[in-house]
C-alpha cells in the first residue's frame, strides 16, 4: 500500500444545524429528524441528553422544548458551496468529503505559508473573519486521521508524519462509523482503534471481508484514499461574435440580448445567481478590453445588457481622447464574452413572503436611474484616509465595490476632526476672504493672520476659528502641498471651511 498523503481537513461542527438555522453557534436546542430519528442535534440539545440515533419521542422526552426540524441533505450541500469557494480562493484543490467536511493536500498550502502550523492558523483566521469561528482543522497522514485530528476540539491539530497509528490508538472503534462492525467488535472486547489495529490483517480479512480489511487499515493509520479536488463550477460563460464588427453601443447591447439570456438560463440551471461578472470586449484589432462589474444583490438580464452598454460607452470615450493612429483605427467590436465571476445560492435571493421589501425597491429604483443617467450617474460615498477633504471622499458608481485608496483608520496628522463638512468642493472653489477695509487677508510664515476676517464670499463674517496649518510631502517640492485652514460662519448662516494656499483663498467645503 502506498504511503498516504499529508492531508488538511476542515471540519465545521454541526454543519446541518448551521445550514438549517442560518447562523453561527451557539444554537438553541434543536434536532434534525429523518425517518422519525435524530440525525443531528445542537450542543445545547446534547447537554440535555439528546443524542443522534434517538427516536423523536425519546429526544423530546429528554427536553420538551426541543425544536424539531426536518433534515434536508440538499440544503446542507447548497449552504456549504460558498464555504468551499471561500476556501478555494486561499487554498486551491479543495475536495468535498461531505457537507461540513472538506479536505485538501497539505503540501501546497503549507509551503505557501511556511509550514503546516502557519497554514492552519491562516485558514482558521480567514474562516473566523468570514463568520465561521467554529471551524476546526486537522493535518495528518490521510483524510481519516486528519478528520479525527480536526475533531479533537482545538482550532487546529497536527499529527506528525508517521505517527498516525499511535495517535489513533486511543480512539473508540465507533470512530470508524460502521455500526454493524463496531457493534460486533465491542461485543468481542475490541473497544479502541489500537485494539483493532493489533489484530492480524489476514484474519480480519477472512472474518470481515474487504470492508473489514479497509477499516482495519484505517485503524492502523494506513489511509490511502485518493484525494479528489472539488469539480469546477458549471460552465456559465457565454460569448457572441459579430461579422461585420459593430461600433455602436446600442447595436452591441441589442445584439447581446440572446447571449445574456443564455447566461441567465445557465445560472438558473445551476440554481445560482451572479453577483460579479466580467465582460470581455474584443475589437477588430484583436485587443481585449475586460472589466469586472459588481452588483449590490444579483444581476438580471437587463442589468447585464446595461453593463455591456456602459463598458462600450466608456471605451468609446477613451478612444475619443486618444490621438488618432491610422495604423489601428478602432472599427468596432467583433465579440463579447460574459463570464460570471462570483455566484451565490439562488435561495438566498428569493423575495420574501410579503414582497421584496424596501431594500429591493430602493435597489430597483436606483438601478433605473443609473440606467437613464449612465454608469457614473449614480454614485455612493465612502470615507478614505487623508488630510484634505477631497482625498477623504471616495465616490464609487452604484453597484461597484468601494475600495478606499488610503486606510481611514491610520493616523493622519493635520486632518480635520469630526464633524466634517457635508458638502465638499471638488476641485476646491476660489473664494475671497478679506478684512474690513477690503484687502485680502494673508498669513505669514508663523501662521498669523494679517487682519481679522470681515467678509467671505461677499457676506459678513459672524464668527471664525483658526488658522490651522496643514502640510504634506514637505521633502518633495513637486508633490508638496501646504496651506492654512479657517472655519468661518457668515451672516447668511453659511459655515465654510476655507484654506489659503499658493497666495489664494479656496473653499474646501461647506457645513450644512
Amino acid at each position: 500500500m502506498s504511503a498516504p498523503l499529508r492531508v488538511l481537513v476542515l471540519w465545521f461542527p454541526d454543519w446541518p444545524l448551521r445550514a438549517a438555522l442560518g447562523g453561527a453557534p451557539p444554537h438553541p436546542p434543536t434536532a434534525l429528524i429523518h425517518a422519525n430519528t435524530v440525525v443531528a442535534c445542537t450542543a445545547s440539545a446534547r447537554a440535555h441528553g439528546v443524542r443522534v440515533g434517538q427516536r423523536r419521542r425519546v429526544a423530546q422526552g429528554h427536553l420538551s422544548s426541543l425544536q424539531v426540524l426536518p433534515h434536508d441533505p440538499a440544503r446542507d450541500e447548497r449552504a456549504f458551496l460558498p464555504v468551499l469557494q471561500l476556501i478555494e480562493k486561499h487554498a486551491p484543490g479543495v475536495g468535498l468529503l461531505r457537507p461540513g467536511l472538506a479536505a485538501l493536500r497539505a503540501r501546497g498550502v503549507s509551503r505557501y505559508h511556511g509550514g503546516e502550523a502557519e497554514a492552519a492558523e491562516a485558514l482558521v483566521g480567514i474562516l473566523a473573519d468570514a463568520g465561521f469561528p467554529e471551524a476546526r482543522i486537522g493535518i495528518a497522514d490521510g483524510p481519516f486521521t486528519a478528520e479525527a485530528a480536526a475533531r479533537a476540539g482545538h482550532p487546529f491539530t497536527i499529527v506528525p508524519t508517521g505517527t498516525a497509528r499511535q495517535y489513533l490508538s486511543a480512539f473508540p472503534v465507533q470512530a470508524l462509523r460502521d455500526e454493524q462492525l463496531t457493534g460486533l467488535l465491542v461485543r468481542l472486547g475490541v473497544r479502541t482503534l489500537g485494539d483493532f489495529a493489533a489484530l492480524n490483517s489476514l484474519e480480519v480479512r477472512d472474518r470481515f471481508g474487504e470492508r473489514g480489511a479497509r477499516l482495519h487499515a484505517l485503524a492502523a493509520g494506513a489511509d490511502s484514499r485518493p484525494l479528489v479536488p472539488r469539480p469546477p463550477d458549471p460552465e456559465l460563460a457565454r460569448a457572441v461574435e459579430f461579422e461585420p464588427a459593430l461600433s455602436g453601443a446600442d447595436q452591441v447591447a441589442f445584439a447581446v440580448r440572446q447571449t445574456v439570456d443564455a447566461v441567465m438560463l445557465a445560472l438558473g440551471d445551476a440554481s445560482v445567481v451572479c453577483t460579479e461578472v466580467r465582460i470581455d470586449l474584443t475589437d477588430d484589432n484583436g485587443l481585449v478590453f475586460s472589466r469586472s462589474w459588481l452588483h449590490p444583490t444579483c444581476f438580471d438580464a437587463a442589468d447585464l445588457v446595461d453593463r455591456v452598454r456602459w463598458q462600450l460607452e466608456a471605451l468609446a470615450a477613451e478612444n475619443a481622447k486618444e490621438p488618432v493612429d491610422e495604423a489601428r483605427t478602432f472599427g468596432g467590436i467583433v465579440s463579447v464574452r460574459i463570464v460570471p465571476v462570483a455566484v451565490d445560492d439562488a435561495a438566498h435571493h428569493q423575495p420574501g413572503l410579503f414582497g421584496s421589501g424596501s431594500d429591493e425597491r430602493l435597489h430597483h429604483a436606483v438601478s433605473r436611474v443609473q440606467t437613464m443617467l449612465g454608469h457614473q450617474g449614480v454614485v455612493t460615498a465612502a470615507v478614505s484616509g487623508g488630510r484634505w477633504l477631497a482625498d477623504r471622499q471616495v465616490l464609487t458608481p452604484w453597484g461597484e465595490r468601494s475600495v478606499a485608496p488610503r486606510d481611514p483608520e491610520r493616523p493622519w496628522p493635520g486632518s480635520l476632526p469630526d464633524p466634517v463638512p457635508s458638502e465638499v468642493f471638488l476641485p476646491p472653489r476660489p473664494i475671497t476672504v478679506s478684512a474690513a477695509d477690503g484687502t485680502v487677508i494673508g498669513i505669514d510664515e508663523r501662521g498669523a493672520l494679517s487682519a481679522d476676517p470681515a467678509l467671505v464670499d461677499g457676506a459678513g463674517v459672524q464668527a471664525w476659528a483658526g488658522p490651522w496649518p496643514i502640510e504634506e510631502r514637505r521633502w518633495d517640492d513637486a508633490a508638496r502641498r501646504h496651506g492654512h485652514r479657517l472655519q468661518i460662519v457668515d451672516d447668511r448662516d453659511r459655515a465654510w471651511l476655507v484654506f489659503r494656499a499658493r497666495d489664494r483663498w479656496w473653499a474646501e467645503g461647506r457645513y450644512r
